[in-house]
């Protein structure tokens, strides 16, 4: 193969390579993006009616309850703190059901 094509592959192949890290750049970036625009579009939106929630104390737990239909959302490790410790394992089945774990 001449000389000159030899060099005109090596530069076609650094650029493939650059628009490759671009491209994997722009698509992160693109993924960020959309993940904080849900977050903003639900930031303390109900699940299931779309309504605003408030933030209460209940027993030293700060839950969000629905302003229009009253469903109550718990963060990870709130309903173990409101609960105690489960003595028959009927939690621990119910929460590896939802992990998607072997019971």
């Amino acid at each position: 193969m001449p000389e000159r094509d030899l060099e005109e592959e090596h530069f076609a192949k650094l650029d493939r390579e650059k628009l490759a890290k671009l491209k994997a750049k722009q698509d992160a970036e693109a993924h960020q993006q959309a993940a904080a625009d849900r977050k903003a579009l639900h930031f303390h939106k109900c699940g299931k009616c779309g309504d605003d929630m408030d933030t209460k104390p209940f027993r030293g737990v700060e839950i969000e309850i629905c302003r229009a239909c009253g469903a109550v959302l718990l963060d990870p490790g709130e309903l173990e703190t409101l609960a105690g410790e489960d003595q028959g394992g009927v939690l621990k089945g119910l929460f590896s059901m939802f992990k998607g774990e072997p019971v």
